[in-house]
């Protein structure tokens, strides 16, 4: 077992940009509290890469950008396209997710509500927020026709990892100040000097 193989490997990995000789060398120096020769390291970063190029593996070390990297080895690159198109519907659409933000700020709240903040009909985008598990009925309001509640679920706080709705940004201040082009601001004079 390659100790130091096994570290430089982890760093790679756990890298989101190619990671540089330099950064290698800096985080095991200060994690053994010595100097790691460069050599050793350039030695076991060979090592990582002939281990990677082995047929078992789908990814392998790639240097790019002055720095290192694994990536996937091209032969999968169709299953991976496939993928990341089917992740890419996964992803919430504009209106579901500005539907999501008013349930998650002003839950328990019913469509209707959900509606006259938003300006349009919210049927689909609650919907697709309930098949998806990030918004469930809460139960039904004490109001005339007594329409259901929502509010978020549990997979909601996974989703956007928090665990708390406490810890959902507060809604910044907004000014009513406004410039129309051509409109004359009140500007200081500057001082004149006699």
């Amino acid at each position: 077992m390659d100790f130091l193989q096994n570290h430089i490997e982890a760093l790679i990995f756990c890298s989101p940009t190619p990671i540089k000789l330099a950064d290698i060398k800096a985080c095991l120096s200060e994690m053994f509290g010595a100097d790691v020769p460069e050599e050793d390291i350039q030695n076991a970063i060979i090592r990582v890469e002939e281990k990677f190029q082995a047929e078992e593996f789908s990814f392998q070390l790639f240097k790019a950008a002055g720095g290192y990297q694994f990536l996937t080895k091209p032969a999968y690159q169709a299953s991976i396209s496939i993928l990341l198109k089917q992740q890419s519907k996964k992803r919430l659409s504009t209106s579901a997710m500005e539907t999501l933000s008013i349930v998650a700020y002003k839950q328990p709240i019913s469509k209707t509500e959900i509606e006259n903040i938003r300006g349009v009909n919210c049927d689909y985008a609650i919907q697709k927020l309930l098949d998806k598990g990030l918004v469930e009925i809460k139960g039904k309001s004490e109001s005339v026709g007594r329409p259901m509640l929502y509010g978020t679920t549990q997979k909601f706080m996974e989703y956007f990892g928090i665990n708390d709705l406490v810890e959902l940004p507060t809604p910044k201040d907004f000014t009513n100040e406004t410039n129309v082009i051509g409109e004359n601001i009140d500007l200081k004079e500057p001082d004149a000097q006699a």
